[in-house]
């Protein structure tokens, strides 16, 4: 078996132990012993209501959208060839986050604010690429510049709405637009849309493989780079859109776990594309684990935790960019 099928081999494992962690700590420990008698119908009241009402729901919501973050990383750094690209850093999330406040403020369903949530997350990208390409073709560096402007006046148009909603939703709406999984309650959407995005993604990873090479040598390869483009945009902006729904702006996730791991196993999306979804997932259900316990009984917002890591994390990329 080669290394990089080991290494997915390993991180199996890997994220199940995270998904226990996850549901074990908190307010109330559950020990191991205590947990897998739940799991086989018995146990306390009290850890039954713990895990399958609470936790269990939580920690796999957090890691459908670390898995969707890490993806929709991985597929934006692809089409761009830049390891500084990410969902949060090109103003994906913040058009997400200002089309589902929209559909919040306006008092839609569930649906309606996924859908203004998707609906802003790919305005924000027909802007970013319409405004970098300009008259000529696009550069990475003025794209990342491009996306850092467009998050910048998506935070602006945040903070406008926050500013004219009512002051009962105030503060739900600040902790949801931090990161919040606190109001996670049904993993299966957005866990269903991660493993057919991946599913998708894999059989096709001889030809991104191709497209990560740049346009002309995939256009002499014979792959339709058009096409594949407009697949790769559509895609991460259903992945961005969708994390953001569940858990508000979470960002460099995707930033992070597809660079870390294109270090370790290489460059084939056959392997990094299923990869990212697992390492995403376990890192956001560790990060929120943390939120929860670390200045309990009080939780701190996720997109928190995730920023202290990403902040130096970027930082160190663009240094490493200008060399």
């Amino acid at each position: 078996m080669s290394r990089p099928w080991v290494v997915l081999a390993v991180l199996l494992p890997v994220a199940l132990l995270a998904l226990v962690v996850g549901v074990a700590i908190g307010s109330v420990t559950i020990a191991p012993t205590e947990l897998w008698a739940v799991l086989r119908g018995d146990g306390a009241a009290l850890h039954k209501t713990l895990l399958f009402d609470l936790r269990l729901p939580r920690a796999l919501s957090a890691f459908a959208v670390g898995g969707l973050l890490a993806v929709a990383g991985a597929l934006m750094q692809i089409l761009l060839r830049n390891p500084l690209a990410d969902p949060y850093v090109l103003g994906l999330s913040g058009g997400a986050s200002v089309g589902a406040l929209s559909a919040m403020l306006a008092g839609a369903g569930v649906m309606l604010v996924a859908g203004a949530a998707f609906a802003g997350a790919l305005a924000s990208t027909f802007v970013v690429f319409g405004i970098a390409h300009g008259t000529g073709s696009w550069s990475p560096v003025r794209l990342l510049l491009t996306g850092v402007v467009v998050a910048a006046g998506w935070g602006a148009v945040v903070s406008f709405m926050l500013a004219v909603s009512p002051s009962t939703e105030l503060p739900g709406m600040l902790f949801w637009l931090m990161g919040d999984m606190a109001h996670a309650r049904n993993p299966w959407p957005p866990l269903s849309i991660l493993l057919l995005v991946v599913l998708v993604a894999v059989p096709f990873g001889r030809t991104l493989n191709i497209l990560a090479l740049g346009p002309q040598q995939a256009a002499a390869l014979g792959v339709s780079v058009r096409r594949s483009e407009w697949l790769l945009h559509l895609a991460a902006a259903l992945l961005a859109a969708t994390a953001v729904t569940v858990a508000g702006s979470i960002g460099f996730v995707g930033l992070i776990v597809p660079h870390m791991l294109r270090l370790v196993i290489g460059n084939d999306q056959r392997v990094l594309l299923p990869a990212s979804a697992l390492v995403g997932g376990v890192l956001l259900v560790l990060a929120d684990t943390l939120a929860r316990t670390l200045i309990a009984p009080e939780q701190l917002p996720v997109g928190v935790i995730t920023a202290l890591l990403g902040v130096p994390a970027f930082l160190f990329l663009l240094q490493r960019s200008r060399a």
